[in-house]
């Protein structure tokens, strides 16, 4: 399930043309929760910014033409140090921690956004926990982030017109990610496993559940 701000429209969004800035929308949630893409051997992937995406008409223009964009956060992963990457390696590095990103290379590129600049997005090797190049983003009507702690840091959140969070089952999240991280990642089941239990699960309880839109409504204090 999905909840967020219901306030703002998806229409208005896909009217932004005429706007002063494009329309900024925030998709959090748990790992593998379908943030981006949730993979089914029964079908083809579907996710939250694939189905605002179809929504908004964008589905089917060529990526060169589109006028909605998706960003992720885990383009923004800090470069990990020699030290750092040994323990990434044993699954012994917290990736769900807020200090992992670069959440003031994640700031400006928002404001630049805002104001309508070209801005460069690292490309990240989740192999060898490094940058090895990056992509020019052009400006546009609407821009899709997602992440799981997209909505940790105030001064972040608050950049966002539209805020989304997607609300999945723990125990579906979970063998998402497992498929994901053997089979994309190179990564054996155990080390998945230990990654999962000793950071993954505590980070979500810790970080992105409290600031969830719909914690927060429940939660105010």
């Amino acid at each position: 399930s999905m909840a967020g701000d219901g306030e703002a429209r998806l229409e208005d969004a896909a009217e932004n043309d005429h706007a002063s800035r494009p329309f900024l929308i925030g998709v959090s949630g748990g790992t593998a929760s379908g943030k981006v893409s949730a993979a089914s051997s029964r079908g083809p992937s579907s996710s939250v910014c694939e189905k605002i995406m179809e929504l908004l008409g964008q589905n089917k223009i060529d990526h060169r033409q589109r006028q909605v964009v998706i960003l992720s956060q885990d383009s923004f992963y800090m470069e990990l140090t020699p030290e750092q990457k040994a323990k990434a390696v044993k699954g012994q590095f917290n990736f769900d921690h807020p200090d992992a990103f670069d959440n003031e290379l994640i700031r400006k590129t928002l404001q630049d956004i805002i104001e309508g600049r070209a801005v460069r997005i690292p490309v990240y090797d989740f192999i060898n926990h490094c940058r090895y190049a990056s992509v020019t983003l052009y400006p546009a009507d609407v821009v899709l982030f997602e992440g799981i702690l997209m909505f940790y840091h105030q001064e972040i959140r608050d950049l966002f017109q539209m805020k989304l969070f997607v609300d999945t089952d723990a125990d579906t999240r979970l063998s998402r990610r497992v498929l994901r991280d053997i089979g994309e990642r190179g990564r054996d089941l155990e080390q998945v496993l230990t990654q999962y239990i000793t950071f993954v699960k505590p980070a979500f309880e810790e970080f992105c559940l409290p600031v969830s839109p719909v914690c927060m409504s429940r939660c105010p204090d």
